[in-house]
């Protein structure tokens, strides 16, 4: 399962090689005050982590630090993983130095140039004047070395993508239904969520394909929280090595629930750390038009979905699916981190989403029908574009309003369910509380509350996932007629 994206995956998760550390002096070392946290080998199991979930789930910094455990590998070796990549998620000292500069309104500059690179190689200080280097991530096939998807998460991912392939290509007469929260600001509520959308999956899986949403960053139109892998304190502090880890910890949990997952490609090196455990991905509408994200789309080895723009253009969607399905060579990173030319096949299974625009809803009969017009006349009759679309419920078709994102939902399955054309499946928001409310660090937070777009409330959820299995029994038995 082998990725040939913006940064050319690693096969089966599988180390393949670790990236030399530079070495510092002694002086150095003891200049930075670095700090190491010890951490607890061995593997956080997935019954403790449910127990947690459905139980009383703790956030305390003892919890917190049992996300960057190294998983066993004992299952694959006989032995336990070193967690060198895990140890420590903190900054270095020289990183909070320029993070408190900056906060405080000054120039790092002033405190890195006789540090810095380019003065240590005889390279005018001209660059970098508004960028400042942090700290190294570790390598995508460190992170994957480290925290590995099992067996059982391989098949699942495998089974899931078969299954939506033949969804989209209408070998498959269930509706696919992408369902979760607006994005996972709380892995313990994510995983909560995961295991209540497991029981009605396996209810309902003669009628839908379900996939979770399990969205870790966030596309702004200005500013705001980038989500869980930008800043997974939700308090500014930005600490990405946290979050990627804690993002593929999540991913983790939720297949282990027995749920396939979902996720909006936004970091063009982000896919990287986490693809292999992702059964559908988003384009979002602000980078429908984006060549960098087509061209990553053409090497994704799973389905893709274009939003349509967010000024409604279908048209911006339909360009990036016939752009995704060619060839393209271009700038990436390899799976140890280096930069590297990648080289991609095409991806075949990319899709329109229509999610409504600034102008307002296209989720209608007439919107869907003139959309599928525009497909079919550019795309070939046997792929997955010109076999339906997904409609996204919530967005620009609702208002960003959960109340009248139901009502979205009922609109489709009725007109499923009279045997309407064309849609392939839907999107919903949903968390295990209704609306939303402000970012901020989780001890302040409601639990299970979307910190991003309003959802809908967990009870709400599964009465309209059930009202979408009817409608598509009753357009099976409208067929048959």
């Amino acid at each position: 399962m082998s990725e040939i994206t913006q940064a050319g995956n690693t096969q089966d998760g599988k180390n393949q090689g670790e990236v030399t550390q530079g070495k510092v002096s002694q002086d150095e070392i003891a200049q930075r005050e670095i700090t190491q946290r010890e951490i607890t080998q061995g593997e956080v199991s997935r019954t403790e982590a449910a127990h947690n979930a459905n139980g009383s789930i703790q956030r305390s910094q003892d919890s917190e630090q049992r996300i960057f455990e190294s998983r066993d590998s004992a299952s694959q070796t006989g032995t336990t993983r070193t967690a060198s990549v895990l140890a420590d998620s903190a900054y270095t000292h020289e990183a909070k130095r320029v993070r408190r500069i900056i906060a405080q309104g000054g120039n790092p500059n002033e405190y890195l140039k006789e540090n810095a690179w380019e003065h240590k190689v005889g390279i005018d200080p001209i660059i970098n004047r508004r960028v400042f280097e942090l700290d190294p991530l570790p390598s995508p096939a460190q992170v994957l070395g480290e925290l590995p998807l099992t067996p059982a998460d391989r098949e699942l991912v495998i089974e899931s993508r078969d299954e939506l392939r033949d969804v989209l290509h209408g070998r498959d007469d269930r509706l696919l239904v992408i369902v979760g929260p607006c994005s996972v600001h709380d892995p313990a509520a994510a995983l909560d969520y995961a295991q209540r959308l497991s029981k009605v999956r396996a209810e309902l899986e003669d009628d839908l394909l379900i996939i979770m949403r399990v969205y870790f960053e966030k596309p702004r139109t200005t500013i705001g929280w980038k989500g869980l892998i930008n800043d997974p304190d939700l308090d500014g502090t930005n600490n990405v090595k946290k979050g990627l880890l804690l993002a593929r910890k999540t991913l983790l949990d939720v297949l282990g629930t027995g749920v396939a997952a979902a996720t909006e490609f936004l970091e063009p090196t982000s896919p990287q750390y986490i693809s292999d455990a992702i059964t559908w991905g988003a384009i979002g509408a602000r980078n429908t038009e984006s060549q960098v994200h087509r061209q990553l789309a053409s090497g994704m080895s799973m389905p893709i979905g274009f939003k349509n723009a967010t000024d409604g253009s279908v048209k911006a969607a339909l360009d990036g699916c016939i752009t995704a399905a060619q060839r393209h060579t271009f700038f990436g990173i390899n799976h140890e981190g280096r930069a590297a030319a990648v080289e991609t096949l095409g991806n075949e299974n990319c899709h329109v989403v229509l999610r409504g625009s600034s102008h307002g809803p296209n989720y209608s009969a007439q919107d869907v029908a003139a959309a599928m017009m525009q497909i079919r006349s550019v795309m070939p009759p046997d792929s997955a574009c010109a076999h339906g679309l997904i409609i996204d419920c919530s967005h620009g078709n609702s208002g960003k309003d959960e109340i009248r994102q139901a009502q979205v939902v009922r609109d489709v399955a009725a007109r499923l369910a009279q045997g309407e054309s064309g849609i392939t499946g839907v999107m919903m928001e949903s968390f295990i509380e209704g609306g939303n409310q402000k970012p901020a660090p989780l001890n302040q937070l409601i639990y299970g509350k979307s910190v991003t777009d309003r959802c809908i409330a967990w009870p709400e959820t599964d009465v309209l996932l059930h009202e979408l299995a009817a409608a598509v029994r009753a357009r099976r038995a409208r067929d048959r007629r």
